[in-house]
């Protein structure tokens, strides 16, 4: 998408700490737009566990067209523990509804320390930089809502087309051409994370991974099984640069990796699709701390920066991360041991707008 003075955004506040993290987010985004220029135009648009508990849906009618219809848009967290569907499942969560709707086939995770954030690890800002390209539209998720159960047992059923691996295996070396390689030696590469020893799913999609290789012959491909994947993101994360993976695995080892980058509150993502894109952060509506003023908005910052870059607004998107960077290293933003921000939301938000500009 290419720049422009004007850019209208549709920002959905989700449930819980969402609302509060979104208003953050676009108090930063519309300070850093402002300094170089740009318009910033938001409309909002409901979704989510209170929607699905007013009207048995989590969007509203005529919302994948709407969402289609905008820039960008940046998504706050959603779902309530309390409000769930006939068969158990939670009501609210959108990621089966946007994803497949919007075909955003490829979900990218971030997963960098910055410096001057803690990490339970005892690696530093230099060791942890990569990403996590998760297939977005398939594998075990597709399963959502259509699995079968009695009360003696149940199934799901992981479903992986080549269309689909195909197309997020292409989508992972392209993610490495555009990246500086790994922390460890600088080499662009892309590790295939699977269990193609056991399932012949993975064995499907390590195979067209290998293909798929042959077409980048200047990155290094790489295979790993997800088991020793978990433990090498903590032990040795410096050797990764791009790791390419199914939806279920996707989804559990980026919170692993977030957890060494200073939490879930520091990461946020994006859903790519040829059409359309939204970002958001990696976790959930964490309902306990509503209205408390205590939850990490740096996360949807960085979504927001994810939004920005997408969007051909490069210059204001390294503003935001510049300035997020900073506010660590100055100890302007601090985090207790939960990861919130020992100033508070607001605060946090605030004392990175202040840095935009140094």
């Amino acid at each position: 998408m290419q720049n422009s003075q004007k850019l209208t955004l549709a920002a959905i506040p989700g449930d819980g700490i969402g609302p509060e993290l979104v208003d953050a987010a676009l108090v930063v985004l519309n300070a850093a737009l402002t300094a170089d220029g740009v318009d910033l135009e938001v409309v909002q648009e409901r979704a989510g566990a209170e929607v699905y508990r007013e009207t048995g849906s989590a969007l509203l009618p005529g919302a994948l067209e709407r969402l289609a219809a905008v820039d960008g848009v940046i998504k706050g967290p959603v779902g309530l523990p309390d409000v769930r569907k006939p068969d158990g499942t939670e009501g609210g969560l959108l990621g089966g509804l946007l994803r497949n709707g919007l075909d955003t086939f490829a979900n990218v995770r971030p997963i960098q320390l910055r410096s001057g954030v803690p990490s339970p690890t005892t690696h530093s800002s230099h060791d942890i930089d990569y990403v996590i390209v998760r297939e977005n539209t398939e594998g075990l998720y597709l399963a959502r809502g259509s699995g079968v159960r009695n009360d003696h047992a149940a199934a799901d059923q992981m479903m992986m087309t080549r269309h689909g691996v195909e197309r997020i295996v292409r989508f992972a070396f392209d993610t490495a051409r555009s990246r500086s390689g790994a922390p460890a030696d600088d080499v662009q590469r892309v590790t295939c994370v699977d269990k193609s020893n056991v399932l012949r799913s993975f064995a499907f999609f390590r195979q067209i991974f290998d293909e798929i290789s042959s077409e980048y012959p200047e990155i290094e491909a790489t295979h790993m099984y997800a088991d020793a994947a978990a433990g090498a993101l903590v032990q040795n994360p410096a050797q990764f640069d791009v790791l390419v993976m199914e939806n279920f695995l996707g989804d559990i080892l980026s919170d692993l990796g977030a957890a060494t980058a200073g939490g879930l509150g520091m990461c946020g993502s994006g859903n790519i699709g040829s059409a359309t894109s939204y970002f958001e952060p990696i976790h959930g509506s964490a309902p306990s701390l509503t209205g408390t003023d205590t939850a990490n908005p740096v996360s949807e910052i960085l979504c927001g920066a994810m939004m920005l870059r997408h969007c051909g607004h490069s210059l204001s998107a390294v503003r935001i991360e510049t300035a997020v960077e900073q506010a660590f290293v100055s100890g302007d933003i601090q985090l207790d041991s939960r990861g919130c921000p020992i100033a508070g939301t607001i605060a946090a938000a605030e004392s990175i707008v202040k840095l935009l500009n140094v």
